[in-house]
């Protein structure tokens, strides 16, 4: 997984973005939920869901690796995500865009 954060992804691996924050106090249990009822996708599918915090310094990844799901968590110090513009629902992004913010870049490719 730490590999598809440099810009790797598998090829036709998807990246979804969920466009409210969440609270961050949930797991990989609960961001799970989230995402079979709130996004109506299947955490289990090999997609890779980002959620983002209401101070938009920290952010979460969940996807299943095939064997279990897997929780990554970032929080910047000093700065904040930059968050490409979103309305209600869900947001898909590329490998390169989704590696860019994770690195926290002002800029990204769309």
């Amino acid at each position: 997984m730490i590999s598809a954060l440099s810009g790797s992804l598998p090829a036709g691996v998807r990246v979804l973005v969920a466009t409210r924050p969440v609270d961050f106090r949930r797991g990989a249990d609960g961001l799970a939920a989230t995402v079979q009822s709130i996004l109506q996708q299947d955490p289990f599918s090999g997609t890779v869901f980002v959620f983002r915090s209401k101070r938009a310094d920290r952010v979460k990844l969940l996807v299943y690796d095939g064997t279990g799901l897997v929780l990554i968590w970032k929080r910047l110090e000093g700065s904040t995500f930059k968050w490409p513009p979103v309305s209600d629902g869900v947001m898909r992004l590329s490998g390169a865009q989704l590696a860019a913010l994770f690195e926290g870049l002002q800029e990204y490719p769309l």
